[in-house]
């Protein structure tokens, strides 16, 4: 069974926005929001030239990255191809308007 940490209010990302969660064991993370409210994390550092996904536009389950326009999965962090490589992902959760992930 896992760990979970509150990280932020659901209120806290904006739609269609993310927030940056700096945890020690694991640097900046990204937490995403989409526009139904889904909750993705991953580290904020897109695959190709560690642009800051974090200020990049989320659309869908995908999220642009700011430098150069690669799309990463903000589901799985895996890049859309033709592109290739991927970021690591967090498992969170949301309960009564509450983000939390797995530490």
């Amino acid at each position: 069974m896992s760990n979970w940490k509150l990280i932020c209010k659901l209120e806290d990302i904006p739609q269609l926005g993310s927030r940056v969660v700096h945890w020690p064991e694991r640097g900046k993370i990204a937490v995403f929001r989409t526009s139904d409210d889904e909750v993705f994390a991953m580290h904020d550092k897109c695959p190709h030239k560690g642009g800051p996904l974090s200020q990049g536009i989320v659309h869908g389950k995908r999220v642009t990255c700011p430098l150069h326009g690669w799309n990463i999965g903000l589901d799985d962090g895996k890049a859309v191809a033709p592109d290739v490589g991927g970021c690591k992902t967090f498992e969170v959760k949301v309960e009564n308007g509450e983000v939390f992930m797995a530490a």
